[in-house]
């Protein structure tokens, strides 16, 4: 049976550009779908770093205005020799900054442009518009990633194609929907019927998320409970009546994770390996992180952070709690960045607790690796989190993830209650609701079950032998596939 070839178009995946947990993903696919008989390529824009990585490429299609911007279709490979096209347009994309903003940290004002491009080059190549080698290159789906993939989906079905091929939309984070003023709209090639209410238009401008969920012919959320959870005014964020429409289109497909990049026994980041038959070894990277924080060597569970400091994220509530963990024996390392109010308080932490606290403002990868290798925990009090990927690292390190009861956090860790302890089945601690006292709680919880040794040991056991792999999630992604190609 021919494999089936399938167009992936974000604005990022690693390594060759990372913002989020985004990256991760559309990085991972093609290699967890190919042992599913799926050829993926994926489309990316042409940032500097990515023209760096490519190359020279190869130029396989040039648009004399791709919405009003000179472009060329670049093709290149990525890591694993997978199909990699690059859009370079230089108006578009050859600026310093970041993908999205530039470098004091405003949005461009034509992201507008940007993305709709990349929507409108993708439903294109998509649809076999493309010549390469004197014939057309044809895929059999098109599989968009968040809003600044999204309008490919209404490119297929607004704008004149050869031939009309089925999209998927996924939702990484509905919290970010790509929402433009009206006057964009004679500007984006589409036909008039296309500013409608099943269409790009949404609250009087252009919903780029919006127009996807509209036009795809199936939804997909990187996590089941996330899939739920936006059908409601919540985490709908004002789009919880177009999902509740979609109906059964609309389904969850858990991420995975990288197992050989993120594996306790192979990580050379660490200063002592281990696996799940070894966790005494753990220790040793205890003590390194200890020293690389300035924290004073303890028995007590040292808890770890990596995470953007936002209100999504609950860093609010935690930096409120400090004063409680160091009352009840707990330490913390903390690394991220973000919203100013939360960096000052969490430093004002650190300041008020001296080698009990430990704080680094930036995000370092290679850290975040020696981090879940000497953690005792990892705290991740999310508000919402659609799947969230820190926790799964945890449990592969057996750094256990003490997490709210929400979207992806809930399907991947269970919590240590009597029922599950008493089934030997934990592998984390859960609370519900992102308050001070809830998160309390959840501490106090976790030092009462860390000062259990036996019962912390055999949480840690459970939680190493999870498989987060991208074998199940690439099957099922797979199944879509073919379900829409039938």
């Amino acid at each position: 049976m021919a494999p089936l070839k399938v167009l992936s178009v974000a604005s990022e995946a690693v390594p060759l550009v990372k913002t989020g947990g985004l990256a991760d993903v559309v990085g991972a696919l093609p290699a967890a779908l190919e042992p599913h008989g799926v050829e993926m390529t994926t489309l990316l824009p042409g940032y500097p770093a990515v023209m760096q990585a490519l190359g020279r490429g190869r130029a396989v299609h040039a648009w004399d205005s791709l919405l009003g911007a000179p472009a060329r279709l670049l093709a290149g490979k990525l890591d694993g020799g997978y199909p990699l096209l690059v859009l370079d347009a230089p108006a578009l994309y050859a600026r310093e900054g970041g993908p999205y903003s530039d470098v004091a940290g405003r949005d461009w004002p034509d992201n507008w442009r940007r993305f709709a491009a990349l929507g409108r080059a993708a439903a294109e190549i998509a649809c076999g518009a493309i010549v390469q080698g004197g014939e057309a290159r044809h895929f059999d789906l098109l599989h968009a990633h968040d809003w600044q993939g999204a309008m490919a989906a209404a490119y297929l079905r607004y704008a004149p194609m050869n031939e009309r091929v089925p999209a998927i939309v996924t939702i990484h984070n509905m919290a970010f929907q790509g929402w433009f003023d009206r006057e964009v709209f004679a500007q984006l090639g589409l036909p008039a019927s296309a500013w409608a209410i099943d269409g790009v238009e949404y609250h009087g401008g252009i919903g780029m998320l919006k127009a996807g969920l509209s036009c795809a012919d199936a939804v997909t959320t990187v996590s089941p409970t996330y899939a739920r959870e936006i059908r409601s005014t919540t985490f709908g964020m004002g789009l919880e009546g177009l999902v509740a429409a979609r109906g059964n289109a609309v389904r969850g497909i858990l991420n995975g994770i990288d197992t050989d990049l993120w594996n306790p026994a192979g990580d050379t980041a660490l200063t002592a390996r281990y696996t799940n038959r070894t966790l005494e070894r753990r220790l040793l990277n205890k003590r390194a992180l200890e020293a690389e924080f300035g924290l004073a060597e303890s028995d007590g569970p040292l808890f770890i952070v990596v995470s953007r400091l936002t209100w999504q994220k609950g860093m609010d509530v935690l930096s409120g709690v400090i004063d409680h963990l160091v009352g009840i024996g707990g330490r913390l390392a903390l690394l991220g960045a973000g919203e100013a109010s939360i960096e000052q308080a969490l430093r004002a932490a650190a300041a008020r607790h001296p080698e009990r606290i430990g704080i680094r403002i930036h995000y370092d990868e290679q850290l975040s690796h020696r981090m879940l290798g000497g953690g005792d925990a990892i705290l991740i009090p999310s508000r919402f989190e659609p799947c969230g990927l820190t926790q799964l690292y945890g449990l592969a390190y057996g750094c256990l993830p003490v997490v709210s009861r929400t979207g992806g956090l809930a399907d991947t860790v269970i919590d240590a209650n009597p029922a599950a302890l008493a089934a030997g089945c934990a592998t984390g601690v859960q609370f519900d609701g992102v308050s001070y006292d809830a998160l309390i709680s959840a501490l106090t919880r976790t030092v009462a079950l860390y000062d259990q040794h036996q019962v912390w040991r055999r949480i840690q056991k459970n939680a190493m032998k999870c498989d987060f792999s991208w074998k199940a999630s690439g099957a099922s992604y797979a199944d879509l596939y073919r379900s829409l190609t039938a």
